[in-house]
């Protein structure tokens, strides 16, 4: 499949292609290496556009601000929100190492100690809470969120009717996959689960769910800024002035990858080799072509191309 899109094509040119992924927890740069030693062919940063990766665009409005960082191993999401630019990231593991009886139900091990922060949070407003990634421990994370949120951003602090409110916590969630494809033999519940958990729980406490931004596929947003992640690598590859005729989206999930594509009115493609079964039956969403796998539907892509252009000699973009 890469063969084709490097330059093995009728094209005889590299078809401009990114990676649109609903994972994420380390950076993008660390990502590309692992990809690429697996792949065996080297994989750019500015093809790889991960959940979490759109809050880059947001960095300067966080820059010096508190924020609440959940989701990944230890402190790995911390770090990530550090190289976008948020300075002042913190993890629910500083919390509860600040005051181990904000969640009493969990003794922190010497690997989680030894990547806190001190952090006074009595005296630290948090202004916005990103869930990064699928937060590994959910009891802590909705205990602190629930906490912040109805303290104003004062963790202890007594809680604020949100109507009375002046500077109300953002909350942003970054993949609301319910499920996801894992080496188990059936789909694994995903960051769409806890959001639903956390919700579910703040809504009981206070009578409504709290108010939130949601990236990841399938909302537009995240579509929108992929574009503009490809639309930059090709001009990498070919120059500006250089545009994408037409975009093709390669995704296992109906829910997300053709949903969202179909929304962006991409061409979408449905692929059997993750999270849809065709034997489950029809798909929620339907796509506009079913292949077995990526290399097949790359293939498709091609021919649609040169039958719907045949007197033009530029580029297909596919987009998976």
């Amino acid at each position: 499949m890469f063969t084709i899109l490097n330059g093995d094509n009728p094209f005889q040119r590299k078809i401009p292609y990114i990676l649109l992924t609903n994972g994420g927890g380390v950076a993008e740069h660390d990502r590309c290496k692992k990809l690429s030693t697996q792949l065996g062919i080297p994989i750019n940063p500015q093809q790889y556009c991960q959940a979490h990766t759109i809050l880059k665009k947001f960095s300067n409005e966080y820059s010096d601000k508190n924020v609440l960082v959940m989701g990944g191993k230890l402190d790995a999401v911390r770090q990530v929100a550090q190289g976008y630019g948020y300075h002042k990231a913190y993890t629910t593991l500083d919390v509860l190492v600040w005051n181990p009886s904000v969640w009493p139900f969990h003794t922190l091990s010497d690997a989680e100690k030894a990547t806190t922060q001190a952090v006074d949070f009595s005296k630290t407003p948090i202004s916005a809470i990103f869930v990064y990634h699928d937060p590994r421990n959910w009891a802590l994370d909705i205990q602190v969120a629930c906490d912040v949120i109805q303290s104003e951003g004062i963790i202890g602090g007594p809680y604020v009717p949100l109507d009375k409110q002046k500077k109300p916590v953002d909350l942003i969630f970054c993949n609301p996959d319910l499920i996801w494809k894992a080496d188990f033999d059936r789909p694994r519940i995903g960051q769409g689960g806890f959001k639903v958990a956390f919700q579910a729980v703040f809504k009981a406490l206070t009578g409504a769910e709290y108010p939130h931004v949601q990236y990841g596929k399938p909302s537009t947003e995240t579509y929108r800024y992929a574009s503009e992640v490809l639309q930059g690598w090709i001009h990498t590859l070919y120059g500006p002035g250089n545009d994408a005729p037409h975009l093709y989206m390669v995704g296992d999930n109906p829910e997300s990858d053709i949903a969202g594509a179909n929304a962006a009115k991409w061409s979408s493609i449905l692929v059997n080799t993750g999270v849809y079964d065709p034997t489950q039956g029809s798909p929620t969403h339907l796509p506009t072509h079913y292949a077995e796998d990526v290399e097949v539907a790359v293939k498709w892509a091609i021919e649609q191309h040169l039958c719907t252009q045949p007197n033009v000699k530029s580029v297909t973009t596919q987009f998976m």
